[in-house]
């Protein structure tokens, strides 16, 4: 029973909002173009009319759920929108009212920067259309670069003390280089020393074993008996191989040549001498 009553309920208000509508008549359309319009306060209606609008869109555009395909038509009509304002608001002055363009505030970005004018030129984004693809970087700035300091700069700020022309004249550094001095000269003394004693240590040792093994040669040479030495020079490596080469020649002369030829070349040899 409370269904029928609910469905009846509906089907009245249905019939009284048409019954309003029809007392209000058709309802206005707001012009195509704003200089179809020639009444000021019908001017100043669309204008409000189109406020609202932006209003609305610009809430609707803030739900990042929308997708991206509603997010991008929304940003468009939102931007439809604001142009068609500006269209309005010069029809306005044109018909001597208000500019509105002139007392509306400025429009910044976070950084109060100035990103449309009054009179609505220009593309802009609202709400999640910023975080679109291919639109968020628009919105990143570059981090600034380091200026590059010339040369003439970097000398310009140097004075003598940065090469320590003026370090002496007070004298503490002299006092202070003078001990710092002596402390490493008596550390270079300490360990000079220290490695002169190991080394005059070494050499005793080494001498001791030279003097030891030379007293035991001598009393083994003592034991087996006298030793000789001989003074002959001895031929080195090139005399032996010469003389062994001359001794070859010769056994092949003698045994390839008769004795009359030998005395010939003996004889040949001697007159060259002579000769």
């Amino acid at each position: 029973m409370a269904r029928n009553e609910e469905k009846a309920q509906s089907m009245l208000n249905r019939f009284l909002a048409a019954k309003q509508d029809e007392k209000r008549g058709p309802k206005e359309r707001r012009p195509y173009l704003a200089t179809e319009c020639t009444d000021l306060n019908e001017a100043d209606k669309w204008r409000q009319q189109i406020l609202r609008e932006i209003g609305r869109k610009v809430m609707e555009i803030q739900n990042a759920g929308l997708g991206e395909h509603r997010i991008r038509d929304l940003n468009d009509e939102i931007n439809k929108l604001v142009r068609e304002k500006g269209h309005w608001e010069r029809r306005i002055v044109e018909l001597g009212g208000p500019d509105y363009a002139k007392t509306a505030p400025k429009i910044t970005d976070s950084e109060g920067n100035e990103v449309l004018n009054n009179r609505g030129a220009g593309y802009r984004y609202f709400g999640a259309a910023k975080q679109l693809p291919g639109v968020k970087e628009l919105f990143e700035k570059e981090a600034p670069k380091p200026a590059v300091r010339s040369r003439f700069q970097l000398h310009k700020s140097i004075t003598p003390d940065y090469y320590g022309f003026r370090d002496e004249e007070d004298g503490v550094l002299l006092a202070v280089e003078a001990e710092a001095e002596a402390t490493i000269q008596a550390q270079a003394l300490a360990e000079w020393q220290e490695k002169d004693e190991e080394r005059q240590a070494a050499l005793a040792s080494v001498t001791d074993k030279a003097l030891r093994k030379q007293q035991q040669q001598q009393s083994g040479a003592d034991a087996s008996g006298p030793q000789f030495v001989a003074y002959v020079p001895l031929p080195d490596q090139k005399a032996i191989e010469q003389m062994v080469l001359e001794k070859k020649k010769q056994e092949l002369l003698s045994k390839y040549t008769s004795e009359a030829l030998a005395k010939q070349q003996q004889e040949a040899k001697q007159l060259l001498n002579k000769q």
